[in-house]
């Protein structure tokens, strides 16, 4: 589960580690109330306002109805109001956006930490996630942090570092110093930095993270390390344990179709193909998607419909489909191991009888338990599917109803 930079850095904060200080607003009127506090607390002179969506590149990306950045600089507490309307209700489109953009429903409202001071303020990458190639937690790392960070890895890979830690061990004071030490700090920095690396990996395993990345973790011109940006991923399937930041989710940066099947118990991620896939299992999900496009086809979605799935969830499954109108076919795929093919077969054929005209082709494979009646009741039912037994017949029909 995705969430905003806000709440990412709430999480950091209550782990022990340095952040940039703000409040977040979904009003311009809200947004100079809460900055004017802001500027009381951090004696801030200038501030930051940052889009919040689940997206990265927002310092580059524009919002398409005032050509404004989706991170600005307000000089005064004045700017404030104006810089947040030209970001707040808008559709910014970044580099990890579509073209269609994300809308902004909230801002952040940061405290400037570009202070001048002994040296000048150094931007630093971070990320730790989960290498499962070796099964270890991997922090990486680089000394050149900031919007540019993509084309560091790209021109100058080996600035990239990383660090594997041991998930059983933990991490060692002797890597955390050796982090800091790759990133060229000294003295007070050195030290920071070492609390700073213990403090993240310690909100990364304790809040059950897939991946935290801050770019940038800043060295400030009087060498506090703090994260200036936050970008976390928890892993979902671990929010039982974590009550409060399950409610953190909001479902208007998610893919409304997926929301949609999530609620009804069903896996499904939107892909950009042509052929509807319908399936039990994501081992069986994966194969059907490889030989789709080894007939020529593209999966249009992974749509796993559970080992219990009855009549009612296979229908709401060919609803969830057929939303997209790039699927010219629909394959589905059923190995009755825990689920019994007929109770497939019947939403099947309850789908075109409640759905009414299905307008494009289905190709229909049950095998394992109670495949026969689950054959027989298709075939009496009079509907135009197309059964086959084998994977090749699938991907040869597919081939067929495609014309590729």
């Amino acid at each position: 589960m995705n969430i905003h930079e806000y709440q990412g850095k709430s999480i950091l904060k209550s782990f022990g580690v340095a952040i940039q200080r703000g409040v977040v607003a979904d009003t311009a009127e809200e947004a100079l109330e809460k900055a004017r506090v802001l500027q009381t607390e951090t004696g801030t002179g200038w501030f930051v306002v940052k889009a919040q969506i689940h997206a990265g590149g927002r310092g580059k990306g524009k919002v398409k109805e005032t050509g404004s950045n989706g991170v600005v600089l307000a000089k005064s507490l004045e700017e404030v109001p104006d810089k947040v309307k030209g970001i707040l209700g808008g559709t910014l489109v970044t580099a990890q956006t579509t073209a269609e953009g994300k809308k902004v429903n909230k801002v952040l409202i940061a405290e400037d930490v570009y202070y001048p001071g002994e040296h000048e303020p150094n931007e630093i990458y971070m990320s730790v996630l989960l290498d499962r190639g070796i099964g270890k937690h991997v922090i990486m790392y680089s000394p050149e942090g900031g919007m540019d960070i993509e084309a560091v890895a790209e021109k100058t890979p080996e600035r990239i570092f990383k660090e594997a830690v041991d998930p059983l061990i933990g991490l060692q004071g002797f890597q955390a110093r050796r982090v800091a030490f790759n990133l060229g700090l000294e003295g007070k920095a050195f030290k920071e930095m070492t609390k700073f690396v213990h403090a993240l990996y310690n909100a990364f395993i304790g809040c059950d993270a897939s991946m935290f990345e801050i770019n940038p973790v800043l060295q400030t011109s009087d060498d506090k390390i703090i994260a200036v940006d936050s970008k976390v991923t928890l892993d979902g399937n671990a929010l039982f344990r974590h009550k409060d930041y399950a409610e953190m989710r909001d479902k208007t940066e998610e893919d409304p179709t997926e929301v949609e099947a999530g609620e009804a118990g069903l896996n499904y991620v939107k892909l950009e193909g042509n052929v509807g896939c319908m399936v039990n299992g994501a081992g069986l999900a994966m194969a059907t998607m490889d030989i789709i496009k080894l007939s020529g086809g593209a999966p249009s979605n992974f749509l796993d419909v559970g080992g219990t799935a009855d009549a009612a969830r296979v229908e709401k499954a060919f609803r969830i489909i057929l939303k997209d109108e790039s699927v010219k076919a629909i394959l589905v795929n059923i190995f009755g191991g825990i689920v019994r093919c007929d109770r497939v077969a019947q939403g099947v054929v309850d789908a075109y009888k409640n759905i009414g005209d299905i307008p494009v082709p289905i190709i229909v494979r049950l095998q394992g338990t109670n495949a026969e009646e689950a054959k027989k009741l298709i075939e009496d039912s009079g509907l135009e599917v197309h059964s086959v037994i084998l994977l090749q017949e699938a991907a040869d029909k597919v081939k067929e109803v495609l014309g590729t």
